[in-house]
């Protein structure tokens, strides 16, 4: 069975930065198409960034500009760069993966708060 470890989170002030990780055990890394999603208590869970096993990338519109998603293949390990932080970015943010029929497995899930 696939596993994840995130790490990166954590406390930082507004118009701070932070890089998640996200390292997947097994062989098939490369095949994936990854996403980040963030969540808030009382919140659907939302999509903040992908990009598939191609390298395309998509943003969620209130992210474009400040977080950079990219891929590392040979370390099996996804990232998220989040720049210029806003407390309204403070959420749960999970990593996930697809095999082309939506994400199915995800991360446990790292904590970034954003307040001063």
């Amino acid at each position: 069975q696939v596993q994840f470890v995130e790490s990166g989170g954590g406390l930082v002030q507004p118009g701070g930065s932070l890089r998640l990780s996200c390292a997947i055990s097994g062989s098939s890394f490369r095949f994936y198409d990854m996403g980040w999603y963030r969540q808030v208590p009382g919140k659907q869970r939302e999509l903040v960034a992908s990009i598939l096993r191609g390298g395309s990338t998509n943003y969620l519109d209130s992210v474009k500009g400040r977080f950079n998603i990219s891929r590392d293949n040979a370390k099996n390990t996804a990232y998220l760069q989040m720049n210029s932080l806003k407390p309204e970015d403070t959420a749960v943010y999970y990593c996930t993966r697809s095999r082309g029929a939506g994400y199915d497995v995800w991360g446990q899930g790292t904590q970034v708060i954003v307040s001063s």
